[in-house]
């Protein structure tokens, strides 16, 4: 190999041998069936079945259909603690009311989601932010989708904190959907609403 100088630019002028020309021909041109592409497999969604995470349920409806991926469905019930002065209270009871009334809401919310994209129903009990994060991690998630804001009390998740922490912690990416933000996605187009979910649905 010899390099000279370009007088005309300033820059340099490198000539091959025969031998290393016979190299460079021989090195294979990557095609596009070859590069890495950017894939999603499976999307998480935490969801408190109110109007912001059902927002964050119509983002990922264009992603699930884009590549193929199945939406896991994540609602995460929060444990019933009794305070010291409360006495004859039936924690177990109450503990199996509350997720007795999370599987009714999971399952009627993923029958309003429509019959052309792949879900599954996830339900756990515990923290919100490190259930979320385990439930990801457990289940191999190439993406979470949280919204910011939700609907508290004792048997509901809300978001807005979790978000946050969902997102310091979490081991893949986190797209975070605000309630008041610019739109990209039409919510009327994906028929999904969290107090009146439309008929149609699968399993």
């Amino acid at each position: 190999m010899k390099i000279k100088r370009n007088k005309r630019n300033g820059g340099v002028i490198m000539q091959l041998g025969r031998k290393e020309k016979q190299i460079l021909d021989a090195t294979p041109t990557p095609d596009a069936s070859t590069l890495s592409v950017f894939q999603l497999k499976k999307i998480l969604v935490p969801v408190d079945f109110s109007e912001c995470a059902s927002k964050a349920l119509q983002y990922a409806l264009p992603f699930a259909r884009q590549f193929g991926a199945t939406i896991l469905v994540t609602h995460v019930i929060q444990p019933y603690i009794p305070i010291p002065e409360m006495t004859g209270v039936d924690v177990e009871l109450i503990d199996a009311q509350m997720r007795e009334a999370a599987e009714r809401e999971l399952k009627v919310l993923c029958k309003s989601l429509p019959n052309d994209v792949s879900f599954e129903q996830v339900l756990r009990v515990g923290n919100a932010h490190l259930e979320i994060v385990k439930a990801a991690k457990e289940l191999a998630a190439d993406l979470i989708i949280v919204a910011t804001h939700g609907r508290s009390g004792l048997a509901h998740v809300f978001l807005g904190s979790t978000a946050e922490r969902v997102t310091r912690h979490a081991g893949c990416p986190v797209l975070v959907v605000r309630e008041n933000e610019r739109e990209f996605v039409k919510s009327a187009a994906n028929g999904i609403s969290a107090t009146t979910p439309s008929t149609a649905g699968k399993r």
